[in-house]
């Protein structure tokens, strides 16, 4: 009988953790069609963005005019901002992160970069980059769980003013790019210098027929930031929508799991609870005998 209490028990605690990850993925769920919403609004915002700056600035040498787009020669300094999730649970969405901002920070040493600066945002990458001892600033780290746009504005203004007063000589972002609900893997973009390669195609095949009120340059001077930060936001939202997905697809494969042990232990408990009948029956056929 002690068997069979046990297995009770077991049976219990894996439909209590059953119910756990099932309330995990639903709400999973809801905040990846909010997020993912909010991501592909954005993402058509930044395209047609881009498609205006494009056609004001339909000279390349506009373009690569500006500062914010013009690269440093000393690589004396550069930044990466890092994304990852608050929390765990979500596979192997802050592993596969992490290991990624690693390879990212060795690559930027080898091309000479004597001095790599981490602004991480989450939690988890938080945590990695103190343990790993970066450099780091922990200021924006609680946007992850917070994110909006007008708490990323003051990461990306403050980017563009070291990046323009050369305390910095590069700013890339490193996050988890999402492609699909089964699909998401670490990426690394440049942010600054900015570079935008269908922008630049667009801008030369967009016809100069413009007349400008201020000119090119003073237009490019008021539409790049805004397009960093937007770009930036972008990233955010990329990255909590593929934390999402990584966690309502971790907890479905939990839930699955939890479901495939209660049904073995339910079939051992009755298999044992009919052994343990057909014992105490012979028992009693053979007392009255």
């Amino acid at each position: 009988m002690a068997a069979l209490k046990e297995l009770k028990a077991r049976i219990a605690s894996v439909q209590s953790t059953l119910k756990i990850t099932s309330a995990m993925k639903m709400v999973s769920s809801a905040k990846l069609h909010r997020v993912q919403a909010s991501m592909e609004a954005l993402a058509e915002f930044e395209r047609r963005y881009s498609e205006i700056v494009a056609a004001l600035c339909s000279d390349p040498d506009v373009i690569t005019a500006s500062p914010l787009a013009t690269g440093h020669q000393e690589k004396n300094h550069a930044t990466i901002i890092a994304f990852s999730s608050d929390s765990s649970l979500c596979g192997s969405f802050n592993a596969n992160v992490i290991r990624h901002l690693a390879q990212t920070v060795g690559t930027l040493q080898a091309e000479g970069f004597r001095e790599v600066t981490v602004y991480p945002i989450g939690e988890k990458i938080a945590q990695s980059t103190a343990k790993a001892a970066y450099g780091s600033c922990m200021d924006y780290r609680h946007l992850a769980g917070k994110h909006s746009y007008n708490g990323i504005v003051p990461l990306a203004d403050l980017l563009m003013e070291d990046y323009l007063a050369g305390k910095t000589d590069m700013v890339c972002t490193v996050y988890n790019h999402f492609f699909s609900m089964g699909h998401q893997s670490p990426e690394t973009e440049q942010l600054l210098p900015f570079n935008d390669e269908s922008l630049a195609n667009a801008g030369r095949e967009s016809a100069n027929d413009y007349i400008l009120e201020p000119g090119a340059d003073g237009l490019l001077e008021t539409l790049l930031p805004y397009s960093i930060r937007t770009r930036l936001y972008r990233t955010l939202l990329d990255s909590i929508t593929a934390e999402n997905a990584a966690r309502m697809i971790a907890m479905q494969t939990a839930t699955d799991n939890a479901q495939e042990l209660i049904d073995e232990l339910s079939l051992e408990y009755n298999k044992r609870r009919q052994q343990a009948i057909t014992n105490e029956l012979a028992d009693i056929t053979q007392g009255n005998s």
